[in-house]
């Protein structure tokens, strides 16, 4: 059958590879090149093996292969009224394509606006099954939670970009659409959008989603707190009224709303394009920190996601050491997740620097996941 030449295809490029200690890169649609700190290898393209291989709607589980575009299987669920609530970013890709592949969507681990209320991409993976470096295809997890046993496996390949093996198929827990969403702005500096989050927080609320922002789109700076509910008809009408009352605010139109929150889930919003006035190319920084970490006072612009978990901001790639003390007393991390346009493509350090002893743990799993250390190489950790 076609699809088991194309699985016996990359098998055989993969034992091809640890063979000649030929370093390869996995790569679906090559949205996401732009993460990580460096390329390097022989294209091994992951396209040709794609479909959906079972769809459980009752169940809510699906079984997928690696090189299917996630636009494919988002639009086998919607016909179901169900979605991947993680909401993973549907970069567009070098060749055109959009919405990268679902093999690409779990390298990387990325989530969008509903991460902080539903869980991340790591959550949502039931089992993998995925090509070592020895070229042996192996299945971890399967297709019930139940079914994980000691170290959940199919898990760890979630954001590991590839460097301990090819992912073939993933099976993934799938969610009902919700029955009602309101998207609800209020004009608040980031302080106070900060406090009332952490207010709402605590209380039996809908909330699925939030972005602060400096709006100038319009051509008047704006400082304002978008918060998204989802959830029965009855809790979100409810919470619309109590929060509204508590706070002065407006409800969105349902389809401007759903159009900008795609917008933030695929990183087209006006914040994210690198400002053209400033002295050093900016680089685009991620910092992941507590919930409850106060406003960050750093001179460059932000954009605040996950209900304060996630804080962006465009600022100089010699900003790293400022910004990591900062990111690490509030309890987190700070990293590149886009260079700036004059950084090389082994440039180091966009990720944040690993404790000792973790840094172990990944060097033991990388030898024995990829002895010959021939998948992604560099790709994470230059040394690794």
């Amino acid at each position: 059958m076609l699809m088991d030449h194309a699985l016996q295809d990359l098998i055989d490029r993969v034992r091809d590879a640890k063979t000649h200690h030929a370093p390869l890169l996995i790569r679906g649609s090559g949205s996401k090149d732009f993460y990580g700190e460096s390329l390097q290898g022989e294209l091994l393209d992951t396209r040709a093996y794609t479909g959906i291989v079972a769809y459980e709607p009752s169940e809510l589980v699906v079984t997928v292969r690696a090189g299917t575009p996630l636009s494919e299987l988002e639009s086998l669920l919607a016909e179901r009224d169900q979605c991947l609530a993680f909401e993973p970013p549907r970069f567009g890709s070098f060749d055109g394509l959009h919405g990268g592949t679902c093999g690409g969507m779990v390298a990387t681990g990325l989530s969008g606006p509903a991460r902080a209320s539903v869980g991340s991409v790591r959550d949502y993976v039931l089992g993998v099954q995925m090509i070592n470096g020895r070229g042996e295809h192996l299945t971890f997890g399967g297709q019930v939670i139940k079914n994980v046993a000691g170290y959940d496996v199919s898990r760890l390949m979630v954001g590991a970009l590839g460097t301990l093996g090819l992912l073939t198929d993933i099976s993934l827990k799938v969610l009902p659409i919700a029955s009602a969403e309101a998207t609800l702005v209020f004009q608040m500096d980031q302080a106070g959008a900060l406090a009332q989050l952490h207010k709402w927080g605590a209380q039996p609320l809908p909330l699925n989603a939030s972005c602060w922002v400096n709006d100038n789109s319009t051509g008047q700076s704006q400082e304002l707190l978008f918060v998204r509910l989802r959830g029965a008809v009855a809790a979100v009408e409810s919470a619309c009224k109590k929060m509204l009352f508590e706070v002065s605010g407006s409800r969105m139109d349902t389809q401007q709303a759903a159009a900008d929150w795609a917008a933030c889930r695929d990183q087209t919003l006006p914040f994210f394009t690198p400002p053209s006035k400033s002295a050093e190319p900016p680089a685009l920084w991620r910092l992941s920190v507590p919930q409850t970490t106060p406003a960050l006072k750093l001179p460059w612009a932000q954009l605040v996601e996950w209900h304060g978990g996630q804080r962006w901001l465009w600022a100089p790639e010699s900003a790293k050491v400022h910004l990591r003390k900062v990111a690490h007393e509030a309890g987190g991390s700070a990293s590149i997740f886009i260079a700036s346009p004059t950084a090389t493509t082994g440039a180091r350090g966009r990720f944040d620097t690993l404790e000792p002893t973790l840094s172990k743990i990944h060097q033991r799993l990388k030898a024995e996941f990829d002895p010959a250390g021939i998948f992604n190489r560099g790709r994470m950790y230059l040394d690794l």
